[in-house]
């Protein structure tokens, strides 16, 4: 049992808006990111005797959590959801009833220091969902040009001092490596002058290189896409997401699918003969107030949710 709590983000809203009732109970879902587990066993709660949940997660102790589920309509996956295809395949299931998303990090990966995500606490220099596989922060940090620093931290942080972080990287790194989560961070404050009012002077330089670890933009627009391609009509995507860079990828792609073709205007074409729209969007919201009250995490949350309306996607 982790000694790290988790509060699980808009958890009611999130299995609501799969919808899960009536012929729909008998169906097969996904939770594409696991975490602790609040959303899968939720979905148990409302699925009936032939449904089926199929989780993922790249974390082994996510995995190992998930494998403490005793349910025969329940299966967990170490894996991360852009092999979702391949998986339900091998499975011979071709269809979904409906998939969940719960991005970025949860509590227990934040409050464990041995995780290396947080600048809160000091431990070592990770930042890696699953710290069997890849490259870590501090390993990434000794090698990485100048410009490599600076564009990974200006574009998946949103950082306007990234030049003069990398800078001040590649200076320190001379002398000794870049090894835990407080060196870091004490290096990046003594570089960013100025910060918004609560915000960590570290926190974009933290986000950033957590996600080009994870690569964590690039696996979101690969796990759009499949869990599209396995959506039955009516099946519903959610998604619940952390930050704008994350948010932004998801409200586009699922725009695109919800706007009807325009008729290119050199040709003849009626616009009742083009393509539908592909998918309904169903719902945009944010955790109340009281669920941020109880959990500050959760306030920069955005659930997005849309509905399946046609066959194969384009």
């Amino acid at each position: 049992m982790s000694p790290f709590a988790h509060h699980t983000v808009m958890l009611r809203q999130a299995v609501d808006a799969l919808a899960i009732d009536g012929a729909r109970a008998a169906g097969v879902y996904v939770d594409g990111t696991f975490g602790r587990g609040g959303h899968s066993r939720a979905i148990l709660q409302r699925l009936g005797g032939q449904g089926r949940l199929i989780a993922f997660d790249k974390d082994p102790e996510a995995v190992a959590a998930g494998r403490g589920i005793e349910d025969p309509r329940f299966e967990m996956i170490h894996a991360s959801f852009t092999e979702l295809r391949p998986a339900l395949a091998a499975r011979q299931i071709r269809e979904i009833d409906g998939i969940l998303l719960d991005l970025g990090v949860s509590s227990p990966q934040i409050d464990d220091a041995r995780r290396g995500f947080s600048f809160r606490q000091d431990g070592p220099l990770d930042m890696r969902m699953n710290p069997l596989a890849g490259m870590s922060a501090a390993q990434w940090l000794d090698t990485a040009s100048q410009e490599e620093l600076r564009e990974v931290i200006r574009d998946y942080g949103e950082e306007r001092f990234a030049l003069q972080i990398a800078k001040a990287i590649v200076a320190r790194r001379a002398e000794r490596p870049i090894s835990t989560t407080r060196e870091l961070a004490a290096l990046v404050a003594g570089v960013v002058r100025t910060r918004e009012k609560g915000q960590d002077p570290a926190t974009r330089t933290f986000q950033a290189i957590r996600i080009y670890i994870n690569q964590e933009l690039a696996e979101l627009e690969q796990g759009l896409k499949s869990a599209m391609d396995l959506l039955g009509v009516g099946g519903r995507l959610v998604v619940i997401s952390f930050h704008s860079l994350e948010d932004r990828i998801v409200k586009r792609y699922l725009q695109q699918l919800a706007r009807p073709t325009e008729p290119p205007a050199h040709l003849p074409i009626r616009a009742r003969d083009l393509p539908k729209p592909q998918i309904r969007l169903v719902a945009k919201s944010k955790p109340d107030a009281a669920e941020i009250a109880s959990n500050p995490r959760s306030r920069s949350a955005v659930m997005r949710v849309a509905e399946r309306l046609s066959g194969a996607l384009a």
